[in-house]
Parts: structure tokens; sequence; C-alpha cells
């Protein structure tokens, strides 16, 4: 896909987004979430479509002007009759990963945003350029492939609300000339052209002899790599439905013929996923180190742990279970916590003497285990589950007094729980089935497929 370098925009911009629950626009007042609110605006009004939209500004505080600027959005908006919300990044401020931290506050505030009006979509201005950027740092870092896809069209937040990019396509040249056609004008952040963190080296590097060339290339492999990341997640979803299952909570068996599949590029991938799902781990197991764990595996039995997770192979299958170390401490439940980055909590309210730790060995020899598997993993994999405890007694998650309780735990696909990029949507889905994750919510987009065609834009 071409991007679009004129200011010529086509009504099919938006055309394969389903906003039956509105929209939420992350308006900071540059160049390009501007654009992106003013043609939301005229797509609603073309449309007709009643739809709600609202504009959220995050303010994250981070220098004098922010709460001026915001206010200078919130104006913007009122003027052309779109509800606007500020809302602030409050506590402390990292000393180092500032970009990452904001990031991750930015997302979970706009959510916050999102949810408060039941609205299941959050649009955001990310632009062409900001793609080849993302490539060319991800490059930077020798990334193992996955990562030079660059920005997923749509990225799951929290497994509750979708993070839609719908300007990927285009080039920022296009909307600041769409802008200066309407007389618009737009706020410039002086953090972008701080060289001190990296995305604005690798801005004013590209805005150098052979940017544009650059820019290409990056695009041309952003799509190649977007590409091959759906294939290969295909092919891992499909060895996930096959060959694993999960015989009892926290244990999860692999067939032994998983090992020796043919497809073996997608067995490694598969197996970095659920390593890093039963692990609860927020990056992917290591390719060369699952390689080998692979290769060993194909040899017979063995007892290895990667990516917190406790690998036992024996003749009856690969078992998979987190291991008994790291474990969280004893914490007092609060809502949608997540819990070892493997289980999501809802908390509604209790006494409050209720803390979420761990079940524990002792606890574990007490529990009912089923017999056609080897006690010993059931109850090794079912004492790093987590449990509810009032006074020293474990009350559970299950069972007869789970619905008298006001806390449930549900499984998390621990590598995508945070944040799943569309790339990854069905083997992401696939891990969800095996660990009984709840499924995932509809996607943003029009038709049957899921929205993937859409995604391969």
């Amino acid at each position: 896909m071409t991007p679009d370098t004129k200011a010529n925009f086509s009504h099919g911009l938006f055309s394969d987004l389903d906003f039956s629950s509105g929209a939420v626009a992350a308006v900071s007042g540059g160049s390009d979430s501007t654009a992106l609110l003013l043609l939301l605006k005229d797509h609603f009004d073309r449309t007709a479509s009643g739809a709600r939209l609202l504009a959220v500004t995050i303010d994250h505080g981070l220098r004098p002007d922010s709460a001026i600027e915001a206010q200078q959005v919130a104006n913007f908006c009122a003027e052309r009759g779109i509800a606007h919300r500020i809302l602030a990044w409050h506590g402390d401020k990292p000393a180092t990963g500032l970009p990452a931290a904001a990031r991750e506050a930015r997302y979970r505030l706009l959510a916050e945003a999102a949810g408060a009006q039941d609205i299941k979509l959050i649009l955001t201005g990310h632009t062409a350029d900001d793609q080849a950027e993302t490539v060319l740092m991800r490059q930077a870092r020798d990334d193992d492939g996955r990562g030079l896809a660059g920005m997923a069209p749509a990225t799951l937040h929290d497994w509750r609300t979708w993070i839609v990019r719908p300007l990927l396509g285009t080039r920022r040249a296009a909307l600041r000339e769409m802008l200066q056609a309407r007389d618009i004008g737009w706020i410039e952040d002086p953090t972008n052209i701080d060289i001190r963190f990296e995305r604005p080296r690798v801005r004013a590097k590209l805005a150098q002899g052979e940017g544009e060339r650059r820019i290409a290339e990056a695009l041309a492999r952003s799509q190649q790599a977007a590409f091959a990341r759906q294939d290969i997640g295909r092919r891992a979803a499909m060895l996930i439905d096959a060959f694993a299952d999960r015989p009892s909570p926290g244990l999860i068996r692999l067939n032994r013929d998983f090992a020796g599949h043919e497809d073996g590029e997608a067995t490694i991938y598969a197996l970095r996923i659920l390593l890093a799902a039963v692990g609860g781990m927020s990056f992917l197991a290591d390719e060369a180190r699952c390689a080998a764990l692979l290769s060993r595996l194909r040899s017979g039995s063995l007892c290895a742990t990667l990516s917190r997770t406790v690998v036992d192979a024996r003749r009856t299958g690969i078992f998979l279970r987190r291991e008994n170390r790291n474990l969280p401490a004893p914490t007092p439940p609060v809502d949608n916590l997540l819990w070892d980055n493997r289980c999501r909590i809802t908390f509604k309210d209790g006494p409050g003497d209720l803390v979420i730790a761990p079940l524990g060995s002792a606890a574990a020899r007490q529990a009912p285990l089923s017999e056609d598997i080897p006690q010993s993993l059931s109850r090794a994999a079912l004492a790093a589950e987590p449990s509810l405890w009032s006074g020293g007694v474990s009350l559970g998650f299950a069972g007869s007094n789970a619905g008298l309780l006001p806390v449930s735990a549900v499984p998390a696909v621990a590598p995508f729980a945070r944040f799943l990029p569309s790339f990854d949507i069905e083997p992401a889905a696939a891990t969800a089935a095996l660990m009984g994750a709840p499924p995932l919510p509809a996607p943003p987009f029009h038709g049957h497929d899921g929205g993937r065609g859409w995604a391969k834009a």
C-alpha cells in the first residue's frame, strides 16, 4: 500500500470501522491528531451516523505549557461542538524509560475515558512517518523480525478496548497540507525535536538527505514483516489447536508429536508463545533458546526451565507449568489487577482481610486431582495458581464458594494481555481458548473476516 502524500482523503478512510459504540479520538493538539479529529468529524457529519465522538487530551505534566496546550485543544473542540475531556497523568515520573511509561499511562487513561462512556474504540493519529521511524528504531535494536512489522493497524488494550490507527497509510505532510488549506494551526511539541530521546533522533536523520528513500524502504519492510508475522501466527495457532490441551488448572500438555512437527518455524513460534503465557511473561521466550529446547525435546525426556516455565517432557506428553519461584507476594485484591501477569482479577467488594496469594504446596496437596495426570505435576502446577485467602485459610476461586465470593480470577494470555496487535489475533485466540481465558472481544471492523483483511492493508 502506497502512503497518501497529498491532501486528498477518500471517503473510505474510516469506512471499515464499526462506530456503533462511538469513538474516542486521542488529540494532543499536534498536526496529526488535529487532522484525525477533523477527518473524523467530517466522516460523522457526512454519514449522519449519530455515533458519539469524544476527544481526549492527556496532560502528561512533563512540560510547563502542557496544561495550557490541553486547554487550547478543549477550546478548539468547543468551537466545533465536539465533546472533550482533559485527563492528567498524576504521580511520580520515572527517571529512565520515560517515553515508554508515558505511553502506558496515555493508553490507560484513554481506555478509562472510553470505558466510562462504554465506548469500545480509540483512534490515534499515528502516520506513515511514525511507522517508518518505529521500524528504523526496531531495526537498530537488532529486532528478531516480529517488531519490524511496526505498529499494527489495530491493537487490543487490556483485552477490552480497541486502539485503531487509521492514518498509518498517510504521510504527515498530507495532513498538514489539509490543515493549512483549512487555515487551521497546530501545536508543536518541543519534545518531538529533543534528541535526548530516540524517536526525535531518528526523525532528525530522516529529515536529511536520503530520508525519503529510507522512509519508503522502511514502510516496504514493515509490510513484508507484517505479512510474515500474520502467516507464522496462523500456522502457530493451528499447532496450538492441534497439539495442546489443559488437563488441570495451571498445567498445559503438548502431544509428543508437537516437537517433531514438520513446520519447525511455526513450532518454535508456538512454543515461544506458550512458554510466555504459562510463565506470565510479557515478551515471547527467546527464539534461539526455544530452538535449542525443541531440539532436546525431540530426543526424549527432560526437565528444564525457560521464561519462568517448567518444561517437563515425559512419555505421556510435554507438560508446561509456572515455576514455583518469584511468585507474587500476598496482596489485597484490586479490580482489574493482572496477577503474576497470568490472571485478571475482578473485585467488587468484600471483607478487609482478603488477600490474593499463590495456593502453595500445602493447600495443593488437599485439592482433588485428575487421575490421568501424574499427581506431582498437577500439584506443582496448582501450587502456583492464585487463591483467595482470609485469616490464613484458602477460600479458593473455584468450586462451591465461587458464587459467594466478591472476587474472581480468569486466565490471561500474558504476552498479549496488555497490548494485542492485530498481527497476532490468531495465535492469541488459540492460546486464550487453550488456557480458558475469555474470548477476544469483537474486532472494530465491519464484515465477516474479523478485520483481518483491513489489518493487512
